[in-house]
């Protein structure tokens, strides 16, 4: 475990994809790895952007660009702190999550690729192919899929 130099995780801001990012967090801590959170994010049509900002009022930010992906980002950060990780680096990036967590593992010569495993368990992702299994074909690097769900 001690080569792991740079640590990738995926998050989209949910419970089971803290749970991830702990253990992502833990393995940084360990092995004084760089940890890079990422979260995808697809932005909102202009015409549905503009009728949320008229409903949102001063609050209408909340909808603009990559802002829910910055907060899932900032949460994320302070679980893997929690955790240990000291260098942190957080990174939104618009469209696919795989695509983008593979895109980054290569940009950034990642050693190793944390992802959840919900979506695995599920019908759903039997017939559409979850995350963590499209990425477990196409990773450059090791992955640690954490059992974030309990399988039910």
């Amino acid at each position: 475990m001690g080569s792991y130099r740079t640590v990738l995780v995926g998050t989209d801001g949910s419970t089971s994809s803290f749970r991830a990012v702990e253990a992502a967090g833990q393995v940084a801590a360990d092995t004084g790895a760089k940890l890079v959170l990422v979260c995808a994010y697809h932005p909102m049509p202009d015409r549905e952007r503009a009728r949320a900002g008229d409903r949102l009022g001063d609050l209408a930010y909340k909808v603009e660009g990559s802002t829910p992906a910055d907060d899932a980002l900032r949460a994320a950060r302070e679980r893997a702190i929690a955790v240990g990780a000291s260098d942190v680096e957080e990174v939104a990036v618009e469209g696919d999550a795989v695509d983008a967590l593979l895109t980054l593992a290569g940009e950034r010569d990642v050693d190793l690729l944390v992802v959840g495993n919900r979506g695995l368990n599920s019908l759903a992702g039997r017939l559409l192919g979850s995350v963590p299994a499209n990425l477990s074909h196409r990773a450059p690097c090791d992955m640690l899929i954490v059992r974030t769900t309990d399988g039910r």
